[in-house]
């Protein structure tokens, strides 16, 4: 069944690399159906892969070749909450060490393009606090780093 909302990305002929990347690196990811193009269109011919229907920590999203031409922005991003330093380190090394790029604050982009916030749970519980001064902490703290590091945030957190 087509799911009613879908993410759909736009990639220049390498949707299916993307797709099974992520599938291989997150949890309840997979790859669940590859589209050829039944004629020849702008940036592609017939038989090519055209779209592939994949999920993303149970996200539906749609790759779409569409060919050259469209970016990828930080106006989307996929964040992924992490429970801990391990799984923190284990996704943002897959993306960054994968053709990706490391960003400010717990963000890195895929070598295809796409945003990624690598989130520890942490993070958000400390710049979201109640107290105004470890709220604070905890987000000056986070402005010094790329990938997020969880015994720094909870030391500032502690004060």
């Amino acid at each position: 069944m087509i799911p009613k909302n879908t993410i759909c990305l736009w990639y220049d002929g390498t949707a299916l690399e993307a797709a099974t990347f992520y599938a291989e690196t997150f949890p309840d990811s997979e790859v669940r159906a590859v589209h050829r193009a039944p004629g020849d269109y702008p940036s592609g011919q017939k038989g090519d892969v055209l779209t592939v229907e994949f999920t993303v920590m149970g996200i539906p999203c749609l790759g779409l070749n569409g060919g050259p031409g469209v970016q990828h922005t930080h106006a989307f991003s996929f964040q992924v909450a992490t429970d801990d330093q391990a799984e923190t380190d284990r996704l943002w090394d897959a993306i960054v060490n994968n053709g990706g790029e490391k960003n400010d604050c717990g963000w890195c982009r895929d070598k295809w393009g796409v945003n990624w916030q690598i989130t520890p749970r942490v993070l958000t519980e400390a710049y979201t606090d109640p107290d105004p001064a470890v709220a604070k902490r905890a987000f000056e703290a986070m402005m010094t780093m790329r990938k997020i590091d969880v015994a720094a945030i909870e030391a500032a957190r502690r004060g």
